[in-house]
């Protein structure tokens, strides 16, 4: 029990109550919010440790961490600010002495309790009779518990006769595979790449102890002889890596090792150029670049593929290709590679219709062409229904996988149930903090619902992350999108070019990049911007050019049609 300035804080009931005692009512994420600050001991908090630690895994904007303050302050009656105050760097403390409590104490004996005296006094007759049928279901004969100890007996031994049939987590709840994250090594003699090496050590634990099918250790170091030597504990697998500090790049090579063999499971390497002047850009990407590889190679291990293994075996990788192929396809789309993705997946599914890798990856690959409106309506009824049918088969049989949660993600946001969305794609974060896919149909989802704060802080997360870079173009505009959907033109136009030099052929970003123009007073460039968008999509009106409207937020709604109209303006034919 954690008391302050005559407020009682119960953890364990989620409940702050006042000093006659009544119970004062807070969301459980400000709740939350208030028990970090009392268990902080008066350190201040950052905003970015508070999001991080109350909304885990969901990216939000400030404008929530504001909320969730003054509805703090409006509880505890902080009108002047004196107990959370706003520290000069910007964070927040609780400026109050935050004293524990002790709790209740054990019950002494089933029909006695303490009395004020400190004395064991007999229960009232009441509270003794609801206490007896308790009793008397262990008042049992010898007899009759010889006969229960027997039945116990045989119930174990037949559960170990069906262990070797049955599933081990039908019988046994098992531990989450352990994974000792070890020191980055750095072979230099310089200082500057010794303090690299433990950031992006530190970045590494701090990024995998979010996942949740997996417990992460961070090995301590032990002093021998004066010598610093790593003392890991017991581990399933550890993550080993090596920093480089070039002329021109900074690289980081890393694997996973299965600790009883000493197998290799996975390498990856990333390098960023050494000259980048935001040290904080530069180790947040190449800890994601490293990190989402290995994110999701540990999930292949950890949700091993649903398939048959003579279909695997039959396959010998030909799936894993075509698959990659199309993912490749998805986050660099043209209408040309997407037939061309289409195809090929189809004919590998045809090859093996039990083969649900490559389902899914068919499935994620149409729920694009959808989005971009490569299908008739008719042709996108029938891809809907059978993604869906693919999708909830797979969920079922993979319901941890990172290809399938991001494939449904996918599917939710093409067929405009946006909350859904976040929920699913929420969950794969969970499995691969740093996956761009996801933090992008989070972007886009929260744009949908009129949270175009909470947007552009996602889509800025998925560009310090930068993974995988072939997705960039997505979240570039997407961020250009947010901007202009909240009013602002000039801001836009970087994000907007920076997504067009990646991906140039869609039409619609020269249509949104036409807006910021237009916005912007540059009126010739947002003319020509509408020109070039409609040469590579012709037949673009007014009446088409706006995404499905069908469960979008009124302010969403709004603003897109202001959008539209600044589109028209420069210069898109109505009709």
């Amino acid at each position: 029990m954690l008391r302050f300035a005559g407020f009682e804080l119960d953890p364990q009931r989620a409940e702050l109550r006042g000093a006659d005692g009544t119970p004062i009512k807070l969301r459980p994420k400000t709740f939350e919010m208030l028990r970090l600050f009392a268990t902080s001991g008066g350190r201040v908090l950052s905003k970015q440790e508070l999001m991080e630690a109350v909304w885990p895994n969901v990216h939000v904007g400030e404008d929530s961490l504001f909320q969730c303050i003054r509805e703090l302050r409006a509880a505890l009656g902080d009108e002047r600010r004196q107990l959370i105050k706003l520290a000069s760097g910007g964070g927040y403390l609780l400026a109050m002495e935050v004293v524990t409590a002790p709790d209740a104490g054990p019950v002494q004996a089933e029909e006695t309790r303490l009395d004020p005296a400190g004395e064991v006094a007999p229960l009232p007759p009441s509270e003794v009779a609801a206490v007896r049928p308790q009793r008397a279901m262990f008042g049992l004969s010898r007899q009759a518990m010889v006969a229960v100890v027997a039945g116990l007996c045989v119930i174990v031994m037949g559960l170990a006769v069906a262990a070797p049939v049955l599933k081990p987590d039908l019988l046994f709840k098992r531990t989450p595979p352990r994974l000792a994250v070890m020191p980055i090594v750095d072979d230099s003699n310089d200082s500057r790449d010794a303090v690299m090496a433990a950031e992006l050590t530190a970045r590494l634990t701090d990024g995998f102890a979010k996942i949740q099918n997996i417990s992460v250790l961070a090995p301590r170091l032990a002093v021998t002889g004066g010598e610093s030597a790593v003392s890991a504990a017991s581990s399933d697998y550890e993550l080993r890596g090596e920093l480089q500090h070039g002329d021109q790049l900074w690289t980081l090579r890393a694997r996973i090792i299965k600790s009883g063999t000493g197998e290799v499971q996975s390498v990856v390497a990333a390098s960023v150029a050494a000259d980048e002047a935001d040290a904080q850009l530069a180790q947040s990407r190449l800890v994601a670049s490293v990190g989402h590889l290995l994110a999701r190679r540990l999930n292949e291990i950890l949700e091993p593929s649903a398939s048959s293994s003579a279909s695997r075996k039959s396959s010998a990788g030909g799936d894993k290709v075509a698959v990659e192929q199309a993912l490749a396809s998805i986050n660099h789309t043209t209408r040309e590679r997407f037939g061309a993705a289409q195809s090929m997946l189809q004919k590998a599914l045809n090859d093996e219709p039990d083969n649900l890798d490559v389902a899914v990856a068919l499935a994620s690959l149409q729920m694009r062409g959808i989005q971009m409106r490569w299908f008739s309506p008719d042709e996108a009824v029938m891809v809907e229904a059978r993604a869906s049918a693919t999708l909830e088969q797979a969920l079922r049989s993979k319901p941890n996988s990172i290809p399938v949660l991001e494939a449904y993600c996918r599917f939710q946001s093409a067929t405009n149930h946006f909350v859904e969305s976040l929920v699913t794609c929420a969950k794969a974060l969970s499995f691969d903090p740093w996956n761009g896919p996801a933090l992008y149909l989070i972007g886009l989802g929260q744009i949908f619902l009129g949270r175009f704060d909470d947007a552009l802080a996602t889509f800025r997360q998925a560009d310090r992350y930068d993974t995988p870079a072939a997705s960039r173009w997505t979240w570039l505009l997407g961020a250009g999108w947010a901007t202009l959907l909240k009013g602002q033109g000039e801001e836009a136009v970087p994000w907007i070019r920076r997504s067009i030099a990646i991906t140039p052929a869609t039409g619609r970003s020269h249509m949104l990049l036409a807006v910021a123009y237009q916005r912007s007073g540059r009126f010739e460039e947002a003319k020509a911007a509408i020109e070039e968008g409609l040469k590579l999509q012709p037949g673009t009106t007014k009446l088409n050019v706006a995404p499905p409207r069908k469960n979008a937020s009124p302010v969403y709604l709004a603003a897109a049609d202001q959008v539209v109209q600044s589109m028209v303006d420069a210069g898109l034919p109505e009709q």
